[in-house]
């Protein structure tokens, strides 16, 4: 099994304290920093390359930072096994001869440890998680079969498997149709009512303020965190998108639109 890192009670289930990354001399992130509620669903909006999935992976531990910490329950990323990042679905080799079933099994490694074999216990939560989201018959079904919706509804499973705590979604909602994006939504809710805190990158204006408690405005640096009624103005939200920013009539607060030049993000910077 792997060591697991013990969680201060009396502290923030993540802390972000002046997280700066470079690459190359350039910078990926610029002293971020912000804390987190336990339960929360916090929206992370900005640009392509703005920094999202570098904050995500400097959280998840999987990356470390040029800079400033980390704090989960009060100590560093490494180490924690509530922390569950799900990565955008075009980094995975649909492909692979795995089904269903086993990926989210897949979560409960760090329980298991490599050598590991899963128990009747493990094969509970399993089973629990897919039912959780709504895929206990496609359990056995090949990932490659799946659709877009269901792909990130098993990934959830899979953090849920691994009991996590904090989940970090990195634009989960791109690419599905609007039932897949409302029944991804409305299981977010479901996972605020477990005391999931879930962190997601996404491009939806009108999605983050209708779904989140928070939204983050990332563009390097933390532009502004808070409500969507402070953080949505036009005169805030051209602070990270400058020339990119369009504002649609009728809807000033909602509708600023990022219009990159290529689809997904962007390596580190992204």
């Amino acid at each position: 099994m792997y060591p697991h890192t013990h969680h201060q009670p009396d502290q923030p289930i993540l802390d972000v304290q002046a997280v700066t990354v470079d690459y190359e001399g350039r910078g990926a992130l610029e002293s971020v920093s912000f804390h987190l509620h336990v339960g929360e669903r916090v929206a992370v909006v900005g640009p392509n390359g703005a920094g999202k999935s570098t904050l995500f992976k400097v959280v998840a531990g999987v990356l470390t930072p040029t800079g400033g910490n980390v704090r989960v329950y009060g100590s560093g990323p490494g180490g924690h096994i509530c922390i569950a990042y799900l990565p955008q679905r075009s980094q995975v080799d649909w492909r692979f001869p795995v089904s269903v079933a086993d990926v989210v099994m897949m979560g409960r490694i760090a329980k298991l440890g490599f050598l590991g074999w899963p128990k009747r216990r493990d094969w509970d939560f399993v089973h629990a998680a897919l039912e959780t989201v709504g895929m206990s018959d496609l359990s056995n079904r090949q990932i490659g079969q799946l659709s877009g919706g269901q792909q990130q509804r098993m990934f959830i499973a899979r953090a849920l498997a691994q009991e996590a705590e904090l989940m970090l979604m990195d634009e989960p909602l791109t690419g599905l149709d609007l039932p897949s994006r409302e029944g991804l939504l409305s299981l977010l809710g479901e996972l605020q009512q477990q005391r999931v805190t879930v962190m997601v990158a996404t491009h939806d204006m009108e999605q983050a303020a209708q779904y989140f408690d928070r939204i983050m405005l990332l563009n390097h640096r933390v532009i502004a965190f808070g409500q969507a009624r402070d953080v949505l103005k036009p005169e805030v939200l051209s602070q990270a998108y400058g020339s990119r920013l369009r504002i649609v009539d009728g809807q000033p607060n909602l509708a600023a639109l990022d219009e990159p030049c290529c689809e997904g993000e962007h390596d580190h910077g992204a």
